[in-house]
């Protein structure tokens, strides 16, 4: 398919498009008050909206987001107690009419698609900032909603959607349906409870997998599944919708959100790329059939699997709330939805026609969105958490914008989702919006906690990436380039050792005065690091720089490597900056200049950050083996540990079990997500640390290998 930019657009299709009307007008009211029901990054963005129009609000926190921003962020904060508090309907509604609030926000997630919930709102007189209960029953019944869509005439992806939820069932349908499939709750949403069943041999185990972490996320009933054809090569693109109580509904355009890992989204754009003007327009009346099926009021967005082999598309499912991704859809039409909602809510017209809506969509460019996760892309996604204990953002204008729940020593919990932030850009065209991302990325710093923030740049300079050939096994598609290794420059070592010395990092004295990390010799102090990134094929390997000052901030340096030459580098003009944690160096190398970062983490005085020239490296300062035997430090082996605080879900093998390299040990829940946790290695199981059901910190042992079989890790 050939790309049509927005300009394109041709006129005379434009009435066609026009928002429809029915009599009979609603009574407005204003909101004056405001219960946001959710946490993080969208309930600061709800609260400045709310703001910015005089609404008086009032946050919600947990036990674990006593001290975050959204619970500061209004003079009107109400605690829940136990982390699960979000999810307590009955005492959130109490709570509104307790204190008098005229209207509830759900944000998304949490209780956001929760019928029961809208409905009781309606029933207690409270403005639900959000769909009709009846509109959000119908699309968020997963089934249900493919039903009311092909009676529209929108088309469905082949599949059983129906009551039969035995095993083998649905097992036979899957059969019928033929494999591969897709396993997905009939309450799903956000990639929950969702499963790629490529043969039948895994359908059984992949079903229980799905059902659990269904049940999970989304609480009774989540374990229906449907069972869906599983299109090859799928493009994710949805369409933002909105409507009234005057019976108008338009579409603020088209998003792609192609790129994803575990069935989640990590960068999503608009205008989607590569789509022909047809197939775009056809896609916004699809979409506003959908919504006008069920009576739809307020935000919500439908979306669609596009065949990127046929070209066709199906109906997916309806999110009936506002999505992660909405800044993209305001960036590209000069709107702001958190405002539409409230006044849609008030029982006012929507604010711009379909029209108007495209003539901006033409004038504005392209948006792109960067979720910037909790998480380690090189260790298969893994979620982590932990203090953010150095963070620095990209300026913001009108074409870059942050949405935020975190600042510089926040704790981000595995409590919850690990989203720290959203990273929006605005460009005249795709192009430039990818290079704005780009730019932007380089200038965002997160330590503390693993980020996504590398391999999103990565993406950015993706070929594929730019030519807009998008599909959601994008990832696994180009893994090798997006996976490949970067080398640590010598630069790179000499500033890690510039920005050491000059902070005088050791905080434990050594005996006999000796300092930790490097020793002293004629004015020369050597110091030997190794990399931490899990790609770099010498990882692991003892890099050696010794620093000799030869006058004030002049240095020479000699970086070493095992079995390899050592490099000279002298006559280094060095002025550091110094700051609790953390040094900041503007060094001038004989042909170049750096401008660096080097962040030691409290929590580990031995892992050194360097942000240099756009980029991160992570570090370990090795001690002196001598020093460590002194103080009984050794790591264990022939263990397998926790990635990451979690949950035992399941163990998958007992004690005296020979397992191979990459065989299932144990399955655990961080963040709502489920992982399995594989055998690094050959051998026979010693002993289980843990059982089902118990709770664990980052780097706790769960399994331990008899020492006497251990084939280890070439």
């Amino acid at each position: 398919m050939r790309s049509i930019k927005p300009r394109h657009f041709r006129r005379h299709l434009l009435p066609r498009y026009a928002s429809t009307s029915v009599t009979g007008r609603p009574q407005i009211t204003p909101i004056t008050s405001l219960l946001i029901a959710n946490r993080g990054e969208i309930a600061l963005r709800i609260n400045k909206t709310a703001k910015r129009l005089g609404i008086r609000t009032t946050t919600l926190y947990t036990d674990p987001d006593a001290s975050s921003q959204h619970a500061a962020c209004s003079p009107h904060s109400i605690g829940l107690g136990a982390a699960n508090g979000y999810l307590d309907g009955e005492r959130i509604v109490r709570l509104a009419k307790q204190h008098g609030i005229q209207a509830l926000h759900p944000g998304y997630g949490f209780l956001s698609e929760n019928s029961v919930f809208a409905r009781r709102c309606e029933e207690e007189g409270i403005i639900f900032v959000g769909p009709p209960a009846q509109a959000m029953a119908d699309m968020g019944d997963k089934a249900r909603s493919k039903e009311i869509m092909t009676a529209a005439g929108v088309p469905c992806v082949p599949g059983y959607h129906g009551s039969d939820q035995g095993e083998m069932e649905l097992l036979n349908h899957a059969k019928n349906i033929k494999f591969p499939v897709l396993l997905k709750s009939v309450k799903g949403g956000g990639g929950k409870g969702m499963r790629i069943v490529m043969e039948e041999s895994e359908f059984l185990q992949q079903l229980k997998s799905a059902r659990a972490e269904a049940r999970a996320s989304f609480g009774e009933g989540g374990e229906v599944m449907l069972v869906e054809k599983y299109i090859i090569r799928p493009r994710h693109v949805e369409v933002q919708v909105f409507a009234d109580k005057h019976g108008n509904c338009v579409a603020l355009g088209e998003r792609d959100c192609s790129v994803q890992r575990r069935h989640q989204k990590i960068l999503e754009e608009s205008p989607a790329p590569n789509l022909d003007d047809v197939t775009r327009l056809d896609l916004w009346d699809k979409a506003r059939t959908a919504a006008l099926a069920v009576g739809y009021v307020g935000a919500g967005t439908v979306e669609f699997i596009l065949d990127k082999d046929s070209g066709e598309f199906y109906f997916m499912e309806m999110n009936t709330r506002l999505q992660v991704e909405h800044p993209v859809s305001e960036m590209v039409t000069g709107t702001d939805l958190v405002e539409w909602q409230f006044r849609v809510a008030a029982g006012e017209k929507l604010p711009l026609t379909q029209q108007e809506i495209m003539e901006r969509i033409e004038e504005r460019g392209a948006a792109i969105e960067a979720r910037i996760y909790a998480e380690s892309p090189e260790k298969g996604f893994l979620p982590d958490s932990g203090k953010l204990v150095h963070l620095t953002t990209p300026e913001t204008n009108e074409d870059v914008r942050i949405d935020a729940g975190f600042v510089e020593g926040d704790t981000v919990t595995e409590a919850y989702d690990g989203m720290i932030a959203k990273l929006i850009v605005r460009g005249d065209d795709r192009e430039t919006a990818i290079r704005k991302m780009e730019l932007a990325l380089r200038n965002y710093e997160v330590v503390g906690l693993s980020t996504n923030i590398e391999f999103l740049k990565r993406l950015c300079r993706s070929p594929a990436f730019i030519e807009g050939d998008v599909e959601t096994g994008f990832i696994e598609k180009w893994k090798a380039e997006l996976f490949d290794p970067i080398p640590v420059e010598p630069e790179t070592y000499v500033q890690a050792a510039l920005g050491l010395s000059a902070s005088n990092i050791a905080s434990v004295e050594p005996p006999h005065g000796e300092v930790l990390g490097f020793g002293r010799s004629g004015g020369e102090r050597t110091f030997l690091f190794k990399s931490l990134d899990i790609l770099d094929k010498e990882e692991g390997a003892v890099v050696g720089v010794s620093l000799s000052q030869k006058g004030h901030q002049l240095f020479d340096a000699k970086v070493t490597r095992k079995g390899g030459e050592t490099q000279t580098i002298e006559n280094i003009v060095s002025s550091p900056s110094l700051s609790p944690g953390k040094t900041t160096l503007t060094t001038f190398f004989p042909e170049r200049r750096a401008d660096t970062t080097v962040v030691q983490d409290p929590n580990n005085d031995n892992k050194i950050t360097i942000f240099q020239h756009g980029g991160k490296t992570e570090l370990s300062l090795l001690s002196p083996t001598w020093y460590e035997k002194a103080l009984g430090l050794k790591e264990a082996t022939a263990s397998v540990v926790a990635p990451m605080p979690c949950k035992i879900l399941k163990n998958e093998v007992k004690e005296g079990d020979q397992v191979t390299k990459g065989a299932p040990l144990v399955v655990i829940e961080s963040m709502k997500m489920e992982t399995v946790i594989r055998s690094p290695q050959d051998g026979v199981i010693k002993r289980l640390a843990h059982k089902e059901g118990d709770k664990c910190k980052a780097g706790t042992i769960l399994v331990v290998f008899e020492e006497t079989t251990v084939t280890e890790e070439q």
